[in-house]
């Protein structure tokens, strides 16, 4: 399995900014999916967004595409998630997670948490109105 280890979260204000990191165990020459999933109290965990360590980037939910950019720096194993114009509702834990993918795929990943095998414990991030 792939150890990850999130960082960046905090409290922040309505309209504020966070940049969340994903430090990644990863070896050389292997390619992975990685997203980021949230988790409000009391509420499922859901996806916000994915990155393909071969190229490629999705946000299943098109209401976070505009404040959120995922992005991965392959030097530092390393998927972060800048996130602006933050919302008392983006209150959440926020998790990374891996599963292995194919070389030279065009799009291999999966969007379902339970496909996901690798979790990182979280980060705490939370908006104040």
């Amino acid at each position: 399995q792939v150890q990850l280890v999130e960082s960046g979260g905090g409290s922040v204000q309505a309209g504020g900014s966070l940049r969340l990191s994903c430090a990644a165990s990863v070896r050389t020459g292997t390619s992975h999916c990685i997203g980021w999933f949230r988790q409000a109290p009391g509420k499922e965990r859901e996806v916000v967004a994915i990155i393909y360590t071969g190229g490629g980037a999705a946000y299943p939910d098109n209401s976070l595409r505009d404040r959120f950019t995922i992005s991965h720096d392959s030097a530092k194993n390393t998927v972060s998630l800048q996130m602006s114009s933050l919302k008392p509702e983006d209150t959440a834990t926020y998790y990374c997670a891996e599963h292995p993918a194919p070389h030279d795929s065009t799009w291999p990943c999966r969007i379902s948490s339970s496909d996901f095998i690798s979790w990182g414990q979280g980060t705490q991030v939370t908006v104040s109105s």
